[in-house]
């Protein structure tokens, strides 16, 4: 088991290869994933292949995205099409979605006719919205059946659907009429009829085309264990599960955070060098850019540096000052961003309440910083320009980090992407141009 990825592995007998299959369907899926992408491709290929197809697909479910696509590109088309069919559509249409067209093309030829339709439905849907992650493996009860009808049902559907954390009533033409917990349902006397139990509601659900963030910040908001997603007619289409509003919020974390500094929103330790390098290298051609920008203002100053020395030595405090103060205003907004509805008076009243924040922070850290540079200097000019500088510096940060993200909002970009590498233009120039601007007029 502590073969590496790209290792050689020593050929195993038959007899092992089976015992440690065996082992590997003894485990939790996650777990067994995690076994999986420690050894070779070859060695991954054996031991998919002598396990249970049940747990086969669990487990190649719970892989990293570019470890599962080169394991399932190397399947055969039968094998394949054998692990899809036993996983449920959300999840196989994530997969196929990864791969290869051609390859995609081999698998749907070789899946059962009912399972292909229902993967190829949810293929239509855009992979980042609601109808996306939902799943189509869900019970609905017709609002005229009683509640015992209904138990029965759900005892002898179980198996084929989603656990249901709740039952999804629904009209003849299948709109939703209404949500009963299971517990509500079975504490129900037998002769009820569903949709005397509905009562009145106050319906929650999601149209197919709603971004899978909102999704995932509702199903938080009110609690919720699974959301009903519905066709613009009212019709139930699916669900979305909390298991999968978890996987949105963490994958949406790391997007956000790997896009700040320019890197590939779906890029992980494993992905191809040359993907990464595609999805980095742009941000960092612009980089030396908007460094070209900073060096430039230093150099308009070059005069005024080469007469006091300790002007270069101090510039790097206030370009550092105003990046770690934009950095903190910028994380939060992004967060705030991520985790709820986007409103613009809101936001843009943050960026006031940030303002206010470096203002403050501004005003000590210069008064901090003017007593330390004056008792090592005795300059009180110096120690004056370096605390103004300081704090006009650390404001700028703060209102940049905010506003950048709420810039890139309204522009219909991701508010994280390449954000970092903004903020650092805009400290930086803006920063030394303030010091060195300020020294220039009342130091000489």
């Amino acid at each position: 088991m502590n073969a590496k990825k790209n290792s050689d592995p020593t050929p195993m007998d038959h007899a092992s290869v089976q015992w440690l299959a065996t082992s590997l369907d003894s485990q939790h899926p996650a777990d067994t994933a995690d076994e999986l992408e420690n050894l070779s491709l070859a060695e991954q290929l054996e031991y998919i292949q002598e396990m249970d197809v049940e747990d086969a697909s669990e487990s190649i479910t719970e892989m990293e995205r570019h470890d599962r696509n080169a394991l399932m590109t190397q399947l055969s088309p039968d094998f394949a099409a054998a692990i899809l069919e036993a996983m449920s559509p959300d999840d196989a249409a994530d997969i196929l979605e990864d791969l290869d067209v051609s390859i995609r093309a081999r698998i749907f030829k070789k899946l059962e006719r009912e399972d292909a339709e229902e993967i190829s439905d949810l293929l239509q849907f855009d992979p980042d919205s609601a109808g996306g992650v939902m799943n189509t493996e869900i019970l609905a009860l017709d609002h005229s059946m009683n509640a015992q009808q209904a138990i029965n049902l759900i005892r002898d559907r179980v198996e084929e659907t989603e656990i249901p954390y709740y039952a999804y009533i629904v009209d003849e033409f299948r709109h939703l009429r209404g949500v009963l917990s299971l517990r509500d349902l079975l504490l129900s006397p037998g002769r009820t009829l569903l949709k005397e139990l509905l009562h009145e509601q106050n319906l929650i659900y999601v149209s197919f085309d709603v971004d899978k963030e909102e999704v995932a910040r509702l199903i938080s908001r009110y609690n919720f264990l699974a959301l009903p997603v519905v066709d613009h007619e009212q019709r139930l289409l699916g669900m979305v599960t909390v298991d999968d509003v978890i996987d949105i919020i963490q994958e949406e974390a790391s997007e956000d955070m790997q896009s700040m500094v320019g890197a590939g929103r779906d890029e992980t330790v494993v992905s191809p060098w040359t993907y990464s390098l595609r999805m980095r290298l742009p941000w960092l051609i612009l980089n030396v850019l908007n460094s070209a920008v900073s060096a430039y203002v230093v150099h308009l100053f070059e005069g005024t540096i080469a007469q006091m020395a300790i002007l270069a030595a101090l510039m790097p405090i206030v370009a550092n000052q105003a990046g770690n103060t934009g950095q903190q205003a910028l994380a939060v907004m992004i967060r705030q961003l991520a985790m709820e509805r986007f409103n613009r008076k809101k936001s843009w009243v943050a960026v006031l309440r940030e303002a206010k924040i470096g203002t403050a922070n501004g005003l000590i850290v210069g008064a901090l910083v003017f007593f330390g540079l004056f008792i090592w200097t005795h300059n009180l000019g110096l120690a004056v320009v370096m605390a103004v500088a300081l704090g006009l510096d650390m404001l700028l940060g703060a209102v940049a980090g905010a506003s950048i993200p709420l810039i890139l909002k309204e522009l219909g970009r991701d508010p994280a992407q390449a954000s970092s590498i903004f903020l650092t233009t805009l400290t930086d120039s803006i920063g030394f141009f303030t010091f060195l601007g300020l020294a220039a007029v009342f130091l000489f």
